[in-house]
């Protein structure tokens, strides 16, 4: 899958549920928006105007970007730049790739190495165990003691 040229900034808005609970937030800043992404505190109009704002610049230098890399490769199709994401094949036919192939592939052809080491590292079997474990304890006990707040 090839694509997804867009940008997204998400988050969730938690005042509400906190003010359900009883909670009462306390922020300390310096600098008067330095909380603006705060999702513990209500959004404001212009926190929102002025993030959508970062995102549209962010999305049009990410459209330049791209536009110059694949020069008169890419198809003049704007659906490119929407977001969402194309199968190899239709990625191929609107010159958002050169071609299909695998990782080893790559290897021969542009790197004109026959074979490529992995370098991922596998975790031995007791830390594997103790990293699950420790999480099922950990899940077992928050459970058991924090209150349900809905």
């Amino acid at each position: 899958l090839v694509g997804s040229i867009g940008v997204i900034s998400a988050g969730f808005g938690f005042h509400e549920l906190m003010d359900k609970a009883g909670v009462d937030r306390r922020v300390y800043t310096a600098g008067q928006s330095k909380s603006f992404l705060d999702p513990f505190s209500p959004e404001k109009s212009r926190d929102r105007e002025f993030w959508n704002s970062v995102l549209k610049v962010t999305h049009k230098q990410f459209v330049e970007v791209v536009k110059k890399g694949r020069g008169d490769r890419l198809l003049d199709d704007p659906e490119i730049f929407s977001g969402l994401i194309w199968t190899g094949e239709q990625a191929v036919a609107k010159g958002l790739v050169d071609g299909l192939g695998s990782v080893g592939k790559v290897a021969r052809d542009v790197l004109d190495q026959e074979t490529i080491r992995d370098y991922t590292v596998v975790p031995n079997p007791l830390e594997e165990f103790v990293r699950r474990f420790g999480a099922s304890v950990r899940t077992f006990i928050m459970g058991s003691t924090v209150p349900q707040l809905l």
